[in-house]
C-alpha cells in the first residue's frame, strides 16, 4: 500500500492542480505535498503529474489513479459519519414516512426526551425501505408485511383501512351495494401488492384473480392516484378522513383491520443490542401498549 499521507497529496493536489492549494487545504507547506507527491511516484514507479512552470497537470496515469483513489476517501468519509452516529452516539436516527412522523412520533417524543435525555432524535422522512449500510439510519417505521431480509421487525400497531375512490369514478360505477361489488373495480395498489387480497380475505370475499393496477410506494402518491381516478384505492382510514368529509373522495365500504398489514420497526439484527437502539425499541412498543385503543395513519 502506498503511504497514505502521499495519497491525501495526491488527491488534493489533483483535484486543485495546484501544489499551493493542496498544501493549504492540508495544512502543511507546498515543500511538504512535492515531497509527498514524489514519494508516491517512486512507490509507484510512474509519473502522475507533468510540471509546467508553476502549475502541474495529470498525466494519463495521474488521471486513471484519481478516481478509485478519491473514491476510496469517499468511502471512507462515509464510513466515519456513519460511526459519529452508531453505537456509542448519543443521536439516534430514525427514518419514517412523513404522515406517520408527524401523526404518531412527533407528539409523543416528548415523552422519550423524558424516559432518555442522554438521547437525542434525529427524524429523517422517506418511503423506501432504508438501506442501512449506507444511510447512516439506526432504526426505521415501515408498514407492510415485516418481512425484511437480515433486518428485524417489531409488530409496532396496524391501523383500520378503507376503500375510497374519486367522485367521478363512483359516479361512473355507481356506489357499491356491498364489499362484493368491489372485485370487479379497477384498483391501484400498494408496492407488495397485498392490501386488497388481505382486504378481500378479511371481507370473507375469494377473489378470482389476484387483484391488478399501478402500484407506489409512496402513499402519498397512492392516494393522488386514487383522486386522479385511476381506481379504487386501500388507505388508512385515519388518513383520508379529511379528504372524505371534504368531498375529494368516496367511501366505498366499512373500515378493516388488518392485523399483518401494519407498522414494524425495523432495524439491522446484528445492532439490535446497542443501548440507544434497545431503549428507543422498549420506549416504542411501552407507548403502543398504554395506548392499545389508538390507531394512527400512515
Amino acid at each position: 500500500m502506498p503511504p497514505l499521507n502521499a495519497l491525501r497529496a495526491f488527491e488534493a493536489a489533483a483535484r486543485h492542480l495546484s501544489v499551493k492549494d493542496a498544501a493549504g487545504e492540508l495544512c502543511v507547506t507546498p515543500g511538504a505535498v512535492s515531497q509527498m507527491l514524489k514519494v508516491l511516484e517512486q512507490h509507484l514507479g510512474v509519473r502522475l503529474f507533468v510540471r509546467v512552470n508553476r502549475g502541474i497537470f495529470l498525466t494519463d496515469a495521474g488521471r486513471d489513479y484519481l478516481p478509485p483513489v478519491r473514491n476510496a476517501f469517499r468511502q471512507i468519509s462515509e464510513a466515519s459519519k456513519r460511526v459519529v452516529g452508531s453505537a456509542d452516539s448519543g443521536v439516534l436516527t430514525v427514518s419514517a414516512t412523513s404522515f406517520f412522523a408527524s401523526a404518531w412520533l412527533v407528539p409523543r417524543m416528548a415523552s422519550f426526551r423524558d424516559a432518555h435525555p442522554q438521547i437525542d432524535l434525529q427524524v429523517v422522512t422517506s418511503n423506501a425501505l432504508v438501506d442501512f449500510s449506507r444511510a447512516g439510519v439506526d432504526v426505521a417505521f415501515r408498514h407492510g408485511y415485516g418481512h425484511y431480509p437480515g433486518l428485524r421487525s417489531d409488530h409496532v400497531l396496524a391501523v383500520e383501512m378503507v376503500p375510497v375512490a374519486a367522485p367521478l369514478l363512483v359516479e361512473r360505477l355507481g356506489q357499491p351495494a356491498s364489499p362484493a361489488a368491489l372485485v370487479a373495480w379497477p384498483k391501484v395498489q400498494d408496492a407488495d401488492r397485498k392490501g386488497w387480497s388481505l382486504w378481500l380475505q378479511a371481507n370473507n370475499l375469494a377473489e378470482a384473480t389476484l387483484p391488478t393496477g399501478p402500484s407506489f410506494d409512496d402513499t402519498a402518491l397512492l392516494q393522488q392516484a386514487v383522486l386522479a381516478g385511476l381506481g379504487a384505492g386501500l388507505l388508512p382510514a385515519a388518513m383520508v378522513a379529511p379528504e372524505i368529509e371534504a368531498g375529494r373522495l368516496i367511501q366505498l365500504a366499512g373500515e378493516t383491520h388488518i392485523e399483518a398489514f401494519a407498522y414494524y420497526l425495523v432495524y439491522p439484527e446484528a445492532n439490535a443490542e446497542q443501548p440507544k437502539i434497545a431503549a428507543f425499541r422498549e420506549w416504542v412498543l411501552d407507548a403502543v401498549r398504554s395506548s392499545a385503543s389508538s390507531t394512527h395513519p400512515r
